[in-house]
Formats: C-alpha cells, sequence, structure tokens
C-alpha cells in the first residue's frame, strides 16, 4: 500500500464506510479527489480506508476500467432457470420478508448475487431500480470485483466479510452516486461461499445500522438453509485427480478417463458447484491470455459429449450432481484434524503435470497444508509414507523432521539420506549452477 493509507483507521475494525459526525458531502469530495490521483499515479492518500485500498490495488490488478459498465453476462432465460435451480432460491422469501419494508421506505435496491458475483434477484423500490438499471445492475450482470471493481457485493465476496462502499470508494465512476452495504451467505453446513445480500441507495447507506441490518439478513438466510431439508439432488460424482494426470470420473454407473484439459476442467468445477462463467474459465486454465474463448468452448463440447449433457450444464458452466472428490476428501480430514485419515486418502500431488494456474495454485496449497500438518504431527510413520513417496524423496523438511520423530537407534538410514539431499541442495545452489 501507498503513502498516508498504510496507517490503520480504526473505521475498518467495523468496516463502517463513515465516521460518526463525519460530513458525506465533503467526504465524498475528498474520495473523489483520491480516486483520481489512484487512477492516474497509482497513489492512495486519506481518506481511503485499507480495506477500499486493498480493493483499488486488486481491481487495477485485474485491469478494470475506472469507466465503463457491468456486463450482462445470463439472458433473462437464462437467469431465471439458474436462480430457480440455486440454493439460495430457497431463501429468497426470507430476504424479501426482512428487507422489503426497508428498501421500500428508505428507497433502497435489495440485490442477492451468487459467488461469482453474478446478480439473481435486483428488487425494492421502483425509483433507485430504474436508476440502478442504466449501470447494468441487473439481474445475470457480473459484479464481481475483478469484474468492475470495487463494489459491496463484489468486494464482500472477495474479503468474505460484510462490507460497506460510500461513494466514490467505488471503483467504477458511474457506480460513484451510491452507497451500498453487502454480506456473504454461506452454506451452514458445508461453509461454502454461496452468494451475498446487498442494499444499494444513498448516502443514508453510510451507517453502521445498515450493515448490520444486511449482515442480519445475511445471517438468516443462513440459518432458514439450515432448518430446510436438504434438495433433491443426483447420484454423487466420484472424482480421483489425486496422484495422476488424466483424472478418473465415475458417474451413472460409467468410468471415464479424462483427458489432461477435461481433467483441469473436472477439477475446477468441483471445486465450483455454483458455477465459472468462459472468462472464469479462461483465466483458471490458460496462462496464456492470448486465448481465445473459442477455443475453451470447443473444449468444453467435446467434454459434453463424453460426458452427456445432463452431466455438464452451461450458463454458467457447471456439473450438475455433488461431486466426491478424492482432493476435497483430504481437505475435509486435514479441517477436522484427521491427518493420518487424510494421508491415506492422498494418493499424490493434484494432477502433477498441470501447468493450469488455478490448479497449480490447487496443488500447491493442498500440498503444504498436508505436508506442514505431518511435520507437526511429527508421527514417524506418516512422515515416512510421505518421504519415501516419489513426490517427497526430496523434501527436505520432511527428512529432516523424519530423523528428528525416530528414535536414536533407527535413525542411520535416514540421517544418510538427508546427508545427501543436503550436499544435492547446497550443489544447486552455487552460482552457475
Amino acid at each position: 500500500m501507498c503513502g498516508e493509507a498504510a496507517v490503520t483507521d480504526r473505521r475498518d475494525e467495523s468496516w463502517v464506510a463513515l465516521d460518526t459526525g463525519a460530513d458525506p458531502a465533503e467526504t465524498s469530495r475528498q474520495l473523489r479527489r483520491a480516486h483520481a490521483q489512484f487512477t492516474s499515479a497509482g497513489r492512495v492518500v486519506r481518506p481511503v480506508r485499507p480495506l477500499v485500498a486493498a480493493s483499488w490495488q486488486r481491481s487495477a490488478r485485474a485491469r478494470v476500467s475506472p469507466d465503463g459498465a457491468a456486463r450482462v453476462e445470463l439472458g433473462e432465460d437464462d437467469v431465471s432457470a439458474y436462480r430457480d435451480s440455486h440454493q439460495l432460491a430457497r431463501v429468497m422469501p426470507v430476504v424479501r420478508e426482512l428487507t422489503g419494508a426497508y428498501a421500500g421506505d428508505g428507497e433502497h435496491v435489495v440485490a442477492v448475487c451468487d459467488a461469482q458475483g453474478r446478480l439473481l434477484w435486483v428488487e425494492g423500490h421502483p425509483r433507485p431500480r430504474a436508476a440502478a438499471a442504466r449501470m447494468n445492475f441487473v439481474p445475470g450482470a457480473r459484479w464481481a470485483e475483478s469484474a468492475v471493481g470495487t463494489n459491496a457485493p463484489g468486494t464482500a465476496l472477495t474479503e468474505d466479510r460484510p462490507v460497506q462502499v460510500f461513494s466514490a470508494e467505488h471503483f467504477r465512476r458511474p457506480v460513484q452516486a451510491w452507497t451500498c452495504a453487502a454480506a456473504p451467505v454461506h452454506d451452514p453446513r458445508t461453509g461454502r461461499l454461496l452468494g451475498a445480500v446487498d442494499l444499494t441507495g444513498g448516502d443514508g447507506l453510510a451507517h453502521p445500522h445498515s450493515l448490520g441490518f444486511v449482515q442480519a439478513v445475511a445471517r438468516a438466510a443462513e440459518a432458514e438453509l439450515a432448518l430446510l431439508a436438504p434438495p433433491p439432488t443426483r447420484e454423487t460424482i466420484r472424482l480421483g485427480a489425486l496422484g495422476r494426470d488424466e483424472a478418473l470420473l465415475v458417474a451413472d454407473g460409467r468410468t471415464v478417463r479424462l483427458s489432461r484439459r477435461h481433467s483441469e476442467i473436472a477439477v475446477l468445477l468441483a471445486c465450483h458447484p455454483e458455477g465459472l462463467s468462459t472468462d472464469a474459465l479462461l483465466l483458471a486454465l490458460y496462462e496464456d491470455d492470448a486465448v481465445q474463448p473459442v477455443t475453451l468452448r470447443a473444449e468444453l463440447c467435446r467434454m459434453r459429449r463424453l460426458l452427456g449433457p445432463d452431466l455438464l450444464a452451461s450458463r454458467p458452466y457447471r456439473l450438475t450432481a455433488p461431486v466426491d472428490a478424492d482432493f476435497d476428501t483430504v481437505a475435509r480430514r486435514l479441517g477436522s484434524g484427521a491427518v493420518a485419515a487424510a494421508m491415506n486418502v492422498y494418493g499424490g500431488p493434484l494432477l502433477p503435470g498441470s501447468q493450469a494456474p488455478a490448479v497449480a495454485r490447487l496443488r500447491r496449497r493442498l500440498g503444504d497444508q498436508l505436508r506442514a500438518a505431518l511435520i507437526a504431527r511429527a508421527d514417524p510413520g506418516l512422515l515416512s509414507d510421505w518421504a519415501y513417496s516419489p513426490w517427497g524423496e526430496d523434501d527436505l523438511p520432511v527428512w529432516q523432521a523424519l530423523a528428528a520423530a525416530l528414535p536414536t537407534g533407527q535413525r542411520a538410514s535416514v540421517q544418510s539420506r538427508l546427508s545427501a539431499l543436503t550436499a544435492e541442495q547446497a550443489l544447486t545452489a552455487l552460482p552457475g549452477l
């Protein structure tokens, strides 16, 4: 972070946009000047909050233009079918009951989006709703932070906590007449991010009450989801992608060996049951930003022919049945502290030959988490399983942990390997090698 914005700000303790007693008009003028400095010179100055400064910097890295409008990704028919099948559709009666009078009396707009920032419902007072529509704040439009810059629903999803965004804190200038408050909604059983609830209106929303209110609505939605019986689902898809470059997918009584690219797509869709757009998949799969969407669509068409249209849906792209993936099982067991059980499932790195950026991140994160848990547990048997595996044979910290965990009389062979590894790594660190 640049300049004065590195100074901590007590407002970020509650993520409220304005201090009590602050003049909204004067603060808005200061923010517009600060926004102009950032977009012209990349400098962040007061009164920009650290939360907003970090979001502006993410927006700039994503090459979001300060001008322009959100893109409508889903047409009326597509968004209707998608939202009717979305998990959040089941709690919309509660959301409407809690927000209806508040939005009507205050002339606000209530929006609910999915975890990718796609607006599914936009309701509330007709006058602000019509004004919001002029900047494509409409069902089917994508308001993720990476797509349109700093905004309450998009930033709440990125930060995974309630936020307010006031006036020129918005990254895009056409949105700076608005103030918004949003809170994320999670699946109460799995903790998975489902989307967010947003209130959009005038300066009056820059108040602690609106942030508390939208957070209460999100918690009520989560409570309602916990009370409702799980929706009927298809038979679970089983996906094995650990230790193999070509994943195995088992569904409807069939076992299919996927190609390397289809394996990457299956892994990413398993991680995003809510679905991914073409643009999101392009970013996740390809290092080269010159790859055209038509290339990916062709791959998805081939994958749909392989799996069947009932298993792979589009707009957004998603698997239509719950997925039991081996890498997800490892992560869940690690999360509950069952390190030995996680190691029993871990068959090796996730799609080890994949260079897809998102897959590489998942592979590195899972491997690092399991490796750290093994070292912390200091169980000689578990450490040996890792150290003597193909992916662990050169892992110096694990060999060191194994040597420390073994009784003195059993360390000879491990110490020999440890000495060889130490010498090899010292040699490769020499200049010119």
